[in-house]
């Protein structure tokens, strides 16, 4: 399973070199970067991130500040080059501290505790899990799920059998299900990779269902339906 990796520093010297690095690791893949939490702001909302690069002294906002403000944020690394802020980024949870210039090994060690983490979510998440419908406790099982969609304050699961309603947040749901066999391609809707029939423009096509890929994904959804599986001449 490869890590989504974003990368927030102002100093384009330092994203070079952790971007140089993500690149000699197989299980990290870089999604991203920019020079302002604002900017980071804006990727987050639009696309999965696995994990956070992010420096803590910047410009109008420091590192700190934002993921203080991020509601659900992904597993963290701060880089910085200020050792001071170390106690304080442990009590919000950061997965590690770099310290600039971050040594290879160093950085390494760092992605590793990641790495064993994700790994240990995968294995949390069962084939089957249970929602509230209809006064009844319903028993879903993953592989059986065509997609997700978001309905205001409930969530529609459609599977091969039925579809479920359910009260439930849209980011309760797409925590749960598994990264590597379903893609979110809209903010409303997570689909099931392996259940896609065809591709039309900014539609996916799932039987006789046809779900809408938002435009600011759609070359993230792209690449992960394409990737080495596309045969041309």
């Amino acid at each position: 399973m490869s890590i989504r990796c974003l990368i927030v520093d102002d100093e384009p010297m330092a994203r070079k070199g952790i971007k140089e690095y993500i690149a000699d690791i197989p299980f990290l893949e870089l999604a991203g970067e920019c020079d302002s939490p604002l900017k980071a702001m804006e990727i987050l909302q639009s696309q999965q991130i696995d994990l956070l690069f992010l420096d803590v002294q910047m410009p109008r906002m420091t590192g700190i500040e934002f993921l203080r403000s991020l509601p659900q944020p992904p597993l963290v690394i701060f880089t910085t080059a200020y050792p001071e802020h170390a106690v304080e980024s442990f009590e919000l949870n950061v997965l590690d501290y770099l310290l600039k210039p971050i040594a290879f090994e160093r950085f390494t060690k760092a992605v590793l505790k990641a790495k064993a983490y994700v790994d240990l979510l995968g294995k949390q998440n069962p084939s089957y899990f249970f929602i509230k419908c209809d006064n009844r406790l319903e028993k879903i099982n993953s592989q059986d799920i065509l997609f997700a969609e978001a309905l205001q304050n409930y969530v529609a699961i459609h599977t091969t059998a039925r579809k479920f309603m359910t009260y439930l947040t849209f980011k309760a749901v797409e925590d749960h299900l598994s990264s590597e066999q379903f893609i979110k391609v809209h903010k409303s809707f997570i689909v099931a990779v392996d259940k896609i029939d065809s591709i039309e423009g900014n539609e996916l096509r799932i039987g006789q269902h046809r779900i809408p890929v938002s435009r600011s994904l759609k070359d993230e959804v792209m690449g992960k339906l394409l990737h080495n599986r596309f045969l041309k001449r």
